[in-house]
C-alpha cells in the first residue's frame, strides 16, 4: 500500500474514530491511530483488526502532549494528511467543568497543527459539530447560517477550533481543512463488532434507549413535550455513523484533490429531522420490543430543532447519507443487546 496514503487519526479508537479507521482501510488508505483512551477502550484496536483484516499502528498519546506528537510525526515522515478527532465531548460536564474543556480540546488543536505545520502536512479533516449553529432561525441549516454564541463550553470549543483552523489556514496559505460539522450520530457497525461506548450515563438519546431496554436504565425520561414541533419534543438530524465515517473518507479525497489552500465546512447529516419520540417508537417497531419511558420537564439549553442542509455535501463531496433511522436503531440494538462489548 502506497505511503502517501497514510493518514493520522487522533481520537481513532473513539465511537466515530473507530468506524472511520475501517472506512479509511476500506478505502486504500493506512491510518495510524493516536489516542490516549480516556473516551475509548483498547480492545477496540483487535475488534478493527479483526474487521479489516489489517494490522493498525497505535500510539497511546494525549494530543496535548507536544513533545509526545512530535515523536509520533517523526516516526511517520510519509503522512499525508490528518483527521482529528479527539477531544471531551459530554456537553454537561463541560458546563461544569469548563477548563478541562477549553484546556484540552483547544490545546490539543493547536498542538496538532503545530506539528502539521513542522512537517508540512496539508489536509486536515476537523471533527466539528452543528453545536455552532446553536437555536438556529430558520431550518434546515446550511453553511451559512449564522454561528451563534455557544450553549456550553463544548459548543464554544468547536466555534473557537474553527476560528483556529481558519487562521492557520489564512496565515499559512498552504494548508487545505476541511470542517464536518456532524449532526446527530447513531448506530454501530453492521458487524456489532464496534459501536458507542458511553462513558457512565449516556448523554446521548440512542445509547440511553438501548441502556433502557437492556435494563441497565431503569426508565428513559424525554425531556419536554411542549415544544412546537410534530408531537412536542425536540427535532434532531439522525445519521448513521457509517455513513458519517464514510464522509471522513469522502473529505478526505476532496481535501487532497484542491490545488489552492481553503478552509471549508460542510454539514454532515440527512437532511431529514426526527423527533425524540418518533425515534422512541421507529426503535421499539423495528427491535420488537417496549421501551420504559416518561415524559419529564425541559432540559435547560436544549434546542427545539435543527437538522441539516446536505446539498453542499453532495455536490462538492460527492458523499450523501445511505442508512436509514430503522437501520441505524437496528444496529445501536445489536450492538448493545449482544454484550459483546461488556470487556475489561
Amino acid at each position: 500500500m502506497s505511503s502517501k496514503k497514510e493518514i493520522l487519526v487522533t481520537g481513532g479508537a473513539g465511537y466515530i474514530g473507530s468506524h472511520t479507521v475501517v472506512e479509511l482501510i476500506e478505502a486504500g488508505y493506512t491510518p495510524i491511530i493516536l489516542d490516549d483512551f480516556r473516551n475509548s477502550q483498547k480492545w477496540i484496536i483487535d475488534r478493527i483488526e479483526d474487521l479489516t483484516g489489517n494490522s493498525i499502528q497505535v500510539h497511546e498519546v494525549d494530543c496535548c502532549d507536544e513533545v509526545a506528537v512530535e515523536e509520533v510525526f517523526n516516526l511517520y515522515p510519509n503522512i499525508s494528511g490528518v483527521i482529528h478527532f479527539a477531544a471531551d465531548k459530554a456537553v454537561g460536564e463541560s458546563v461544569q467543568n469548563p477548563l478541562k474543556y477549553y484546556s484540552n480540546n483547544l490545546s490539543s488543536l493547536t498542538v496538532i497543527l503545530k506539528a502539521m505545520d513542522n512537517h508540512d502536512i496539508k489536509t486536515l479533516v476537523f471533527s466539528s459539530s452543528c453545536t455552532v449553529y446553536g437555536e438556529p432561525e430558520k431550518i434546515p441549516v446550511t453553511e451559512s447560517t449564522p454561528i451563534k454564541e455557544a450553549t456550553s463550553p463544548y459548543g464554544d470549543t468547536k466555534i473557537i477550533s474553527e476560528r483556529i483552523i481558519k487562521a492557520e489556514v489564512d496565515a499559512n496559505k498552504s494548508l487545505n481543512a476541511i470542517l464536518l460539522r456532524y449532526f446527530n450520530p447513531i448506530g454501530a457497525h453492521p458487524s456489532g463488532k464496534i459501536g458507542e461506548l458511553p462513558q457512565g450515563i449516556p448523554n446521548n438519546l440512542v445509547p440511553y434507549i438501548t441502556q433502557t431496554a437492556k435494563g441497565i436504565r431503569e426508565e428513559l425520561t424525554v425531556f419536554g413535550n411542549d415544544y412546537d414541533t410534530v408531537d412536542g419534543t425536540n427535532v434532531r438530524d439522525y445519521i448513521h455513523v457509517v455513513d458519517l465515517a464514510k464522509a471522513h473518507v469522502a473529505a478526505l479525497d476532496y481535501a487532497n484533490n484542491q490545488n489552492e489552500y481553503s478552509c471549508e465546512a460542510f454539514n454532515i447529516g440527512t437532511g431529514k429531522g426526527s423527533s425524540v419520540l418518533e425515534i422512541v417508537h421507529a426503535f421499539e417497531k423495528v427491535n420488537n420490543l417496549k421501551l420504559n419511558y416518561k415524559i419529564g420537564p425541559r432540559r435547560s439549553g436544549d434546542v427545539v430543532a435543527i437538522y441539516a442542509e446536505v446539498d453542499k455535501a453532495k455536490k462538492a463531496l460527492n458523499w450523501s447519507s445511505e442508512l436509514d433511522i430503522d437501520t441505524a436503531l437496528k444496529d445501536s440494538w445489536n450492538w448493545e443487546s449482544n454484550g459483546i462489548h461488556n470487556e475489561d
